[in-house]
């Protein structure tokens, strides 16, 4: 896991306007489970090196990786991975990387993901892996995004099969959305989230304050704090 493997770039998709995913060929990488994240290290010709944290949109595929990359304004890795890298480029990949914020498909007790935005790729790795494995394991997933647009892979989650998903819009709201736009609030947990009696495993991914607000709101509702588990991010 802390040996570096070169990868290329194999496949590009746009997720939105701001995001795309990227998929590599990395030889000698294996073994990823739901949740796990890798270091990808870009070196520039005069040597530069510069090293971020991403999360896997998918396991199960050994010796690929697949990642979804946000652009973050002024960022010098997002910024290249979104907007310049194209197939054929390498990189280094090292991984796969932690223990904690990770779903195994033995576990078939009830679920929830809570994410907000682009926090959602490893809560999407682990729907994906409970599809793929067939797992009976109740899952409930509420994701918090700014609008439609932002929201990645809106179809295929709210269409996964034993998965129920609620999307909740902090500034744009589709047509016909009766809940007015606005953070994920208490009334949101109450309603969509596993009631803390069936004592749920819950995994909540996003940036820094938005974690911190769905903590509290999970504990003021009556949730065991050792069933949460948190992943921050706000790499560049």
């Amino acid at each position: 896991m802390n040996t570096w493997h070169v990868a290329q770039v194999v496949a590009v998709g746009r997720l939105t306007s701001t995001a795309r995913t990227l998929t590599l060929a990395v030889p000698g990488f294996a073994g990823a489970v739901a949740g796990q994240h890798v270091d990808l290290r870009l070196t520039a010709p005069d040597g530069y090196q510069a090293v971020r944290s991403y999360s896997l949109a998918r396991v199960g595929r050994d010796e690929v990786v697949e990642l979804a990359v946000d652009r973050v304004d002024g960022g010098e890795v997002s910024t290249y991975l979104v907007d310049v890298a194209e197939v054929g480029d390498r990189m280094e990949v090292r991984g796969p990387l932690g223990g904690f914020f990770v779903w195994h498909p033995d576990d078939v007790g009830p679920v929830q993901l809570v994410a907000g935005g682009s926090g959602v790729v490893p809560l999407a790795a682990m729907v994906r892996a409970r599809a793929t494995s067939g797992s009976p394991a109740p899952f409930r997933l509420l994701c918090s995004v700014r609008s439609p647009a932002d929201a990645f892979w809106a179809d295929e989650l709210s269409a996964s099969d034993g998965v129920a998903t609620t999307w909740v819009y902090t500034r744009e709201a589709p047509p016909g959305v009766i809940r007015p736009v606005g953070r994920l609030s208490a009334d949101d947990v109450a309603a969509h989230v596993i009631p803390p009696g069936e004592r749920p495993r819950v995994f909540v991914c996003g940036p820094t304050g938005f974690v911190e607000s769905v903590a509290e709101l999970l504990l003021d509702a009556g949730h065991d704090p050792a069933r949460i588990r948190t992943e921050r991010f706000g790499g560049t």
